[in-house]
C-alpha cells in the first residue's frame, strides 16, 4: 500500500519525512538531497543521481550496504573516511592546543555563532573527506545539537553523502581528578571516573553508567566512545591508572562488558537490527594489547616511556579484559564495534617477526593476534599522532609518537599501519599521506590489491555508521537534546553511582559517622606552581579544597582548630611527574627519573641497576636506570597538611579524604589520623552523605596500596597483585577489594568473587 509523503519542518532547515513501520528520515534540502520513492517507501538520495543505490536502501543490512558504498567511493574517499581528526572544540579556543579560526579569526573577533563550522573544520570535511571527528568541551548539549546539524548538512551535501561519525573521550567524571579528560562541558551527568566504577565491583551500575551515558552522547551528536580503557594497571606509578578498572583482569573484564553492552545495545522502538539502533554508540576499547605495563611507570605519550615490559612474562593475562570482556559481549552487538592500540612497543611480545614497533604498528600483535587469532574484524583505530614525527624532548606530550619507526617518513609510516591490519589513523586531518601509502602499495602488490584493501577498511568503517541509523538521519532536535543531556534522573544514578564507589579505609574507634552540626575545621590546600601533563604552566594557590557552601550544610565551619569538634583534610594521591627531567639530561645524566607513590623525597636505593628497554639508535639512551636519583612529589604540601593539621587538633580526631587516580604510600599519615575515606572523583555531597552517615560506605580497593617503595620498585610492572601492603593501625591490609562498612571489613558476595 502506497504511503503518501508527509514532510515535518521541526526546526530551522531540517526536515523529517517518516515512513509507516520503517525509519524517520532527516535531511536538510539545502545540501542538495531529494527523498525518493520506491515499494511505497521513502529513501534519501544521498548521491543525488535520481535512484535508490543499495547503500541508501535502509530495508538492506549494514554489511550489504557498506559493501555496496565501499566500492563506489574514490580512493580519496576511502582515504578520507580513514583519517579520526585532531581535537576539536565548540567553539573552537582561540590558543592553545585546541585552537582554530573561523574566516580567518578568532572565534572572539569573528563574531561566529559558538555552533559555527572552523576553518579546519570545513577544510577536513570537504578537501580530506574526512567524516570521523574528536569532540572536545562544548559550551551546553544546545550547541552541541545545533554544530553536529551544521556539519551533517555539509557532509550530506558533499560526495555520497556520508555522515560524520563524531565521538568523545570519556566526559561524564564529576571531578577534575582525571588528568587525561579532555572532554568537558554540555552539563552532562556525573559519575565516578572509571577507577571509581571499578570500586563498586558491580558491573551492574556500569552497565547502567554505559545506558545512560550513550543516550546523553547521542543527544549531543555523539555516535563513538573513545573508551573504555581496559588496560589492567599492573603497574601503580603508571598515570593513566585512574582510567582504567584497576589492575585485576577478571574485574576488569566484567566492568568491560558491561560497559560496552551499555553503551552499544539499543533495545525496543529503539533498535534497528541485532541490538543496534537509535541509542546506541560503538564503543572504541582501548587499549590493546594492554598498555598497563610501562617500564618504571613510564606511559608512552612521552619518549620516555614508549616501551612496555613483561619481566614476568604476564602477557596473556592482559589480553584477558579484551578476549573474555568486550569480544564476548552478553548483549546482541556481539563485540565491541572498535579497538584502539596503545602507543607503546611491547618489548620481545612479537613472536613471528620479531619486531619492537608501537603496537599499531606490528603486523603480529594486529594481524596475526587481535584478527587471526581472536577472529576480530571491526575498527582498529591508531592512538593518537602516531604518525607525526617525535620531537628532541622526552617529556613532551605533544610530541608525535612513532616508536619504534622513528626513521620511517610519514607516509611510510601510513603504509606500515595499512600493511599490518589498521583501518584508521587517530589525530590526522591530512589525506595526503595516506594517498602517498596508496600509491607504495600499488607500486608492490599492484591497484587490484591495493583498491581490495582499501574498501576492506572502509566497509568495516561505514558499518558502524550505517548500524546506528545515522544515513537515514544524523540530526538532532535542539530542545530534546538539553532535556536529555544532564537530566535529573541521569543525574541521580550518576550520583548514586559515586555514592558506592567511595571506599572507607579507616575508621579509628567507630569514629565515622559524625553528628551533623558537629564543628569541622578544614584547612586552606597549598598547591606550588608547576604544568599540568600537556606541559602548560599551572599557578600556585592557596584555596579550601571544598564547596563551603556544601559543607555548611552538614556541619558548622571554624578556622580555629581549637574551636573545632574535628578536622577534616583533603587530599590527592602524591604526584612526582612522568619519570623524565630535561635538567637532569642538561647536567649529564641520562635524563630518567623514578615516579613515587610518597609525599616524601624519594631516592631510588631498589632500582634495576640496568633498565629492561632502551633505545639503541646512535643518541639516545640504552640504559635507561635511575638508581640512586631523588624525586619530591609535587604536592608534597598535602603531607604537611595532614601532620600540622595533627599537630593543631591537640588530639582531637582528624579525617583526611583522599583522592585516588593511582595507589599511594599512605604510611607517611595514616597512623597519625583517625579516619580515611579514598574516592576516584566524586561531588563533595557524596563525601559529606557518608560522613555524617546518611550512606553507609560500600565502595572496595579496585587496586594494592603499596606498604613503601621498596615493594613498588620491586613489583614487576605486568604482574597484579604482586606488592606487600600496607597495613594501619588498626591492623587492615589496604589490599585489593578491601573496604569497611560501618560494621567492619566488608565481606560480601563482591568480595567472595573477586577476593584473591
Amino acid at each position: 500500500m502506497k504511503q503518501d509523503m508527509t514532510e515535518e519542518k521541526l526546526q530551522e532547515g531540517i526536515h523529517y519525512v517518516r515512513n509507516d513501520g520503517g525509519p524517520t528520515l532527516g535531511y536538510s534540502p539545502a545540501s542538495g538531497v531529494k527523498i525518493v520513492e520506491q515499494d511505497g517507501l521513502f529513501f534519501k538520495d544521498l548521491n543525488q543521481n535520481g535512484s535508490l543505490d543499495k547503500y541508501e536502501d535502509w530495508r538492506l543490512s549494514p554489511e550489504e550496504r557498506a559493501m555496496d558504498l565501499a566500492s563506489q567511493m574514490s580512493v580519496e574517499q576511502i582515504a578520507g573516511l580513514m583519517l579520526y581528526s585532531r581535537h576539536q572544540s565548540i567553539p573552537a579556543a582561540s590558543h592553545g592546543w585546541f585552537a582554530s579560526t573561523y574566516g580567518g579569526k578568532s572565534y572572539e573577533e569573528s563574531g561566529a555563532k559558538p555552533w559555527e563550522l572552523t576553518d579546519e573544520q570545513l577544510q577536513f570535511l570537504a578537501r580530506d573527506h574526512l567524516r570521523h571527528v574528536l569532540i572536545t568541551t562544548v559550551q551546553s548539549p544546545e550547541t552541541a545539537a545545533r554544530w553536529n546539524n551544521a556539519v551533517q548538512a555539509f557532509a550530506e551535501g558533499t560526495g555520497f553523502g556520508i555522515p560524520a561519525n563524531n565521538s568523545s573521550d570519556p566526559r561524564h567524571g564529576s571531578d577534575s581528578s582525571s588528568e587525561f579528560n579532555a572532554g568537558s562541558g554540555g552539563h552532562i551527568s556525573m559519575w565516578p571516573e572509571t577507577l571509581g566504577l571499578a570500586a563498586t565491583f558491580d558491573p551492574k551500575v556500569t552497565e547502567k553508567f554505559g545506558e545512560i551515558a550513550a543516550k546523553e552522547y547521542r543527544a549531543l551528536g555523539l555516535a563513538t566512545a573513545l573508551s573504555p580503557q581496559i588496560d589492567i594497571a599492573t603497574d601503580p606509578r603508571w598515570f593513566r591508572f585512574n582510567g582504567t578498572f584497576g589492575e585485576d583482569s577478571r574485574l576488569s573484564a566484567d566492568m568491560a562488558r558491561a560497559y560496552v553492552d551499555g553503551f552499544q545495545n539499543s533495545a525496543g522502538d529503539n533498535e534497528i537490527a541485532d541490538g543496534w539502533g537509535y541509542e546506541s554508540v560503538n564503543a572504541m576499547v582501548k587499549h590493546w594489547p594492554g598498555g598497563g605495563s610501562g617500564e618504571a611507570g613510564r606511559d608512552a605519550h612521552y619518549g620516555c616511556g614508549k616501551y612496555a615490559v613483561y619481566p614476568g612474562g604476564n602477557f596473556e593475562e592482559h589480553l584477558i579484559p579484551f578476549v573474555d570482556g568486550a569480544f564476548k559481549l552478553d548483549g546482541k552487538t556481539g563485540k565491541a564495534s572498535a579497538v584502539m592500540p596503545y602507543y607503546t612497543v611491547s618489548v620481545d611480545q612479537d613472536g613471528v617477526n620479531g619486531e619492537n614497533v608501537g603496537n599499531s604498528y606490528n603486523t603480529y600483535l594486529i594481524q596475526d593476534l587481535l584478527r587471526g587469532k581472536y577472529g576480530y574484524d571491526g575498527v582498529v583505530c591508531t592512538d593518537w599522532l602516531i604518525t607525526a614525527d617525535e620531537t628532541p624532548s622526552k617529556d613532551s606530550f605533544l610530541s608525535g609518537k612513532p616508536w619504534g619507526v622513528e626513521g620511517l617518513s610519514v607516509a611510510e609510516r601510513h603504509y606500515k599501519l595499512l600493511m599490518a591490519g589498521v583501518d584508521q589513523f587517530g589525530g590526522n586531518n591530512e589525506i595526503a599521506p595516506v594517498l602517498e601509502a596508496y600509491q607504495m602499495g600499488v607500486a608492490e602488490y599492484g591497484e587490484a590489491f591495493m583498491r581490495s584493501r582499501f574498501e576492506q577498511s572502509a566497509v568495516r568503517l561505514l558499518k558502524n555508521i550505517f548500524r546506528l541509523g545515522l544515513f537515514e538521519n544524523p540530526y538532532l532536535q535542539v530542545e530534546e537534546s538539553a532535556q536529555i543531556v544532564g537530566s535529573p534522573a541521569f543525574m541521580k544514578e550518576g550520583y548514586e553511582a559515586q555514592l558506592k564507589s567511595i571506599v572507607l579505609l579507616k575508621n579509628k574507634a567507630q569514629l565515622l559517622p559524625l553528628p551533623l552540626k558537629s564543628t569541622v575545621y578544614i584547612p586552606k590546600r597549598f598547591t606550588p606552581a608547576g604544568k599540568d601533563w600537556f606541559g602548560f604552566p599551572t599557578p600556585e594557590t592557596l584555596e579550601y579544597p571544598v564547596n563551603l557552601d556544601i559543607v555548611r550544610k552538614y556541619f558548622n565551619i571554624t578556622d580555629d582548630a581549637d574551636a573545632a569538634d574535628f578536622a577534616l583534610v583533603f587530599i590527592s594521591n602524591p604526584k612526582s611527574g612522568v619519570g623524565y627531567s630535561q635538567e637532569d639530561a642538561e647536567m649529564g645524566g641520562n635524563g630518567y627519573m623514578p615516579i613515587s607513590l610518597q609525599y616524601k623525597t624519594y631516592t631510588a636505593e631498589h632500582a634495576r641497576e640496568q633498565s629492561l628497554a632502551g633505545d639503541p639508535r646512535e643518541g639516545d639512551v640504552l640504559n635507561r636506570s635511575y638508581k640512586g636519583k631523588s624525586v619530591t612529589a609535587h604536592n608534597t604540601s598535602d603531607l604537611d597538611a595532614v601532620l600540622d593539621t595533627k599537630e593543631k587538633m591537640k588530639g582531637k580526631p582528624v579525617v583526611v579524604s583522599l583522592l585516588l587516580a593511582n595507589p599511594a604510600v599512605v604510611e607517611e599519615f595514616e597512623s597519625a589520623v583517625d579516619a580515611i575515606i579514598a574516592n576516584f572523583g566524586v561531588q563533595d555531597q557524596a563525601i559529606m552523605e557518608v560522613l555524617t552517615g546518611n550512606v553507609e560506605p560500600s565502595g572496595l580497593l579496585p587496586m594494592q596500596m603499596p606498604a613503601n617503595m621498596k615493594t613498588v620498585e620491586e613489583q614487576l610492572e605486568d604482574v597484579a597483585h604482586d606488592m606487600a601492603c600496607h597495613v594501619d593501625s588498626e591492623n587492615n591490609v589496604y589490599d585489593f577489594a578491601f573496604g569497611l562498612n560501618w560494621s567492619g571489613t566488608i565481606q560480601d558476595a563482591r568480595t567472595a568473587k573477586y577476593k584473591k
